[in-house]
């Protein structure tokens, strides 16, 4: 996709799923495509309507022909520019969802002078035009992939501006004194400062604590985007698949009596609660001369180190409170940020008094029977107020985008070199380079300054109809 091109053609695509569905929308979006509309719609008596006569944001019943011959009927949506969502003149044909039809609309629509939209050209015509900026365009991306209800949340508010508003703030903060400091190389003769170090130095300590906050934000922004990821370990046949697809509500791992079956990482998501979880059931941790076994145990500490949470699963008859504290002692160095949760397994089986006693110690223990499906509801309800306490306020800025993240990260490091210039008396020449770079790397989360390879990557990431 070029993104030097004029953007003066029309483009079309289909802006639902492909498939058979009750509807299908197709988008066309550009000068003329009200005009090119206007060819081929019309009454169920063929008769002409020019939609150019019609208010925007209006709803027109028809059918969409080519000359004598019907194809659809359809449900057109006008929106006149500047008031769409690409800010050029948009129609949209509501017809049935057959993908035949759809294909003849759209290969109706290019005979009359549109063109197939490339990945994402919509929305890149929407960013173009100042209707978005760089971050609001990727976050209608992951709303489109949102899978909960934080993930929904923090896209939305980062659609709506929450997160462009803030850098947008930080960098007008940083152009107002550059400008000074600037103003100062062109009086370099005279030897005067328009910049109050002082007030600099605050300034930019200020902008620095809130970068890094950003930065910090990612972790947590990460998890709620892609999924906290769990991982269950434990010792073989202690009923780690058996307690994955009772969370799944699926048999996504095979259940055997035989040690070992499991060995390698299986993983799948669930929701609970709006919060979601990469579940990963793991090879049992044992002593073993198998090679194929033994790689999977290797894999199982890699994923400890790798999950927010380990639940660490046990048949809670075969292990004494001695050994459940050396397994403890044991996982603690492979834990790197993730949190434990103890998990005693096969309450059925018999009287658990005397059990409970032995492991009062472990307050936060839980108890359950993966097999018949008891204490999975508290387990459930413990992960999401594990997520919970974690987390910062999700109706706070969060950075989810790795490519935000990265910027962040350069932002941060060029802010410390303004403050350790400050801090040793540099030139004015030095410590405008150093906020030039900073203000370089905000810029390119918002899209005030970009390239044609960044929006290309993109904005080829998008579906077509969007």
């Amino acid at each position: 996709m070029s993104i030097q091109t004029t953007h003066t053609d029309t483009i079309v695509a289909l802006a639902t799923p492909q498939g058979i569905g009750a509807i299908g929308v197709i988008r066309l979006s550009g000068k003329d495509a009200i005009a090119i509309c206007n060819k081929v719609f019309g009454t169920k008596t063929l008769k002409k309507k020019d939609l150019n006569l019609s208010d925007t944001h209006t709803l027109h019943f028809g059918v969409i022909h080519e000359d004598d011959i019907i194809i659809d009927e359809v449900l057109v949506s006008l929106f006149k520019a500047p008031h769409s969502y690409t800010s050029e003149n948009t129609v949209e044909l509501s017809c049935h969802g057959s993908p035949f039809i759809q294909q003849q609309i759209i290969q109706l629509l290019i005979k009359q002078g549109a063109r197939m939209a490339n990945q994402g050209e919509f929305t890149l015509r929407a960013f173009l035009n100042g209707k978005l900026d760089l971050s609001q365009a990727e976050a209608v991306a992951d709303l489109i992939s949102s899978n909960s209800a934080s993930s929904h949340q923090i896209a939305i508010q980062q659609m709506r501006g929450g997160f462009s508003n803030k850098i947008k703030l930080l960098r007008q903060n940083l152009i107002d004194f550059a400008s000074l400091i600037e103003l100062e190389l062109d009086f370099s003769e005279e030897d005067v400062e328009f910049a109050d170090r002082t007030d600099l130095k605050n300034l930019v300590s200020s902008i620095q604590r809130i970068v890094q906050r950003l930065i910090d934000s990612f972790e947590v922004g990460n998890v709620i985007k892609n999924g906290i990821p769990v991982a269950i370990v434990g010792k073989p046949n202690a009923g780690k698949s058996t307690l994955l697809n009772v969370l799944l509500e699926e048999d996504r791992a095979i259940v055997s009596d035989i040690p070992g079956t499991t060995r390698d990482v299986i993983e799948d998501e669930i929701n609970i609660d709006g919060v979601m979880f990469r579940v990963i059931d793991t090879a049992g941790i044992r002593e073993t001369n198998d090679i194929i076994e033994s790689i999977g145990v290797e894999k199982t500490f890699e994923q400890i180190k790798l999950s927010s949470i380990a639940i660490y699963l046990f048949d809670v008859h075969e292990i004494s409170l001695n050994e459940l504290k050396q397994i403890v002692s044991e996982l603690t160095p492979h834990l790197n940020n993730s949190q434990l949760v103890l998990v005693a397994n096969k309450i059925d089986k018999e009287d658990m008094e005397y059990t409970y006693r032995e492991f009062a110690e472990f307050k936060d223990m839980h108890y359950i029977s993966a097999k018949e499906h008891i204490g999975i509801d508290e387990l459930k309800k413990h992960l999401v107020e594990l997520f919970d306490n974690r987390t910062v306020n999700i109706t706070e800025t969060i950075v989810t985008n790795a490519r935000h993240a990265e910027a962040l990260r350069h932002t941060n490091s060029a802010l410390i070199k303004v403050l350790e210039g400050l801090n040793n008396n540099v030139t004015g020449d030095f410590l405008a380079m150093d906020i030039r770079q900073a203000l370089h790397y905000l810029g390119t989360i918002t899209g005030e300054i970009s390239s044609d390879d960044l929006l290309s990557n993109i904005f080829s990431r998008f579906c077509i109809g969007k």
